[in-house]
């Protein structure tokens, strides 16, 4: 890649497909199904054990920096909950990668002379401090190269201490078996990428192996297939209680709203029952007649009357 593509690429990594102003300059967005969720979430196997022994290819969908781009943008905004997409694709490869591990494994007890079980925990803790020498090797090889020269001295102290441990392990390996068997290569798979390791392997090799970019490789996978899984598990679980906050809401919408109804009902009967005392009413006042308005006048004056002559006895 020239100098100048690279730099294209890069400014499409930072500012996504829109960096010259032209929203159509690429017409696939990053929410198409033909684009790879792994790709950015930057998790994608394909990317990551790229140039490796177990180098797979280009992946099946689209990769592009300047979707990964427009993705990280948006997703500040709101959540796409694209980690369930990119979860299920490292679960079917990690799950493909295991099935490999374990065929090895059997493999290699059906064609290994078989051994008894004491002499086999030997050996396997021989694979062990081997592992941990290749560790601490790769270890204080990349803080080398950053420049910690005094922790790398650290580690190099450690691993003597460990070589040491290895050589008396190898003695009671070797003593706990004959000679002819003890020569013989004994062979373990690794657990987290499934190469093949041997029991006798020197530490360059172990070094090489430990601090090598396929197991490191398969470390990033299946580390972030465990920050997916848990990122995941936290989403539907806020998913889980904003629905259920959200039918409780509505429940209690809709309890309010009958008892306004109810209410409302109340009234309108009640009204009805009014306006029919009213009517009631009304009928027996027509059925009774109009009031005898000049009776009424005369007791008035009769009774003003009799006050009157009361008043002038007193006098």
């Amino acid at each position: 890649m020239s100098a100048q593509a690279q730099m294209r690429a890069l400014l499409d990594q930072l500012m996504g497909t829109a960096r010259d102003g032209d929203e159509t300059r690429q017409r696939v967005k990053f929410t198409d199904d033909r684009v790879c969720k792994s790709h950015l979430l930057d998790c994608c196997p394909h990317d990551i054990l790229a140039g490796t022994r177990m180098d797979l290819g280009e992946c099946t969908k689209i990769h592009d920096l300047a979707l990964r781009a427009d993705y990280e943008i948006a997703s500040k905004e709101r959540d796409l909950f694209f980690e369930l997409d990119a979860m299920d694709h490292l679960e079917s490869f990690i799950a493909e990668c295991d099935r490999r591990t374990e065929l090895a494994k059997k493999r290699l007890a059906e064609t290994q002379e078989e051994i008894s079980a004491e002499v086999s925990a030997k050996a396997e803790k021989v694979h062990e401090l081997n592992e941990e020498i290749g560790k601490l090797l790769a270890k204080a090889e990349q803080l080398g190269a950053e420049g910690n020269v005094d922790e790398s001295q650290k580690i190099l102290m450690e691993v003597e201490k460990v070589r040491a441990k290895k050589k008396e392990a190898e003695e009671e390996y070797r003593n706990s078996m004959p000679a002819s068997s003890f020569q013989q290569q004994k062979l373990r798979v690794c657990e987290v990428c499934s190469a093949y390791l041997g029991l006798h392997d020197n530490d360059r090799r172990l070094a090489d192996h430990f601090g090598g970019k396929l197991h490191l490789g398969f470390i990033q996978i299946r580390e972030k297939l465990d920050q997916l899984r848990k990122t995941v598990a936290e989403k539907q679980e806020k998913r889980n209680q904003d629905r259920l906050r959200r039918r409780e809401e509505r429940e209690r919408e809709e309890r309010l709203s009958r008892r306004s109804g109810s209410r409302t009902r109340d009234r309108r009967r009640f009204s009805r029952e009014r306006a029919s005392r009213e009517e009631s009413w009304e009928s027996g006042r027509s059925e009774r007649g109009p009031p005898d308005w000049r009776l009424e006048s005369s007791n008035g004056k009769m009774a003003s009357r009799r006050s009157e002559e009361k008043e002038a006895g007193e006098i």
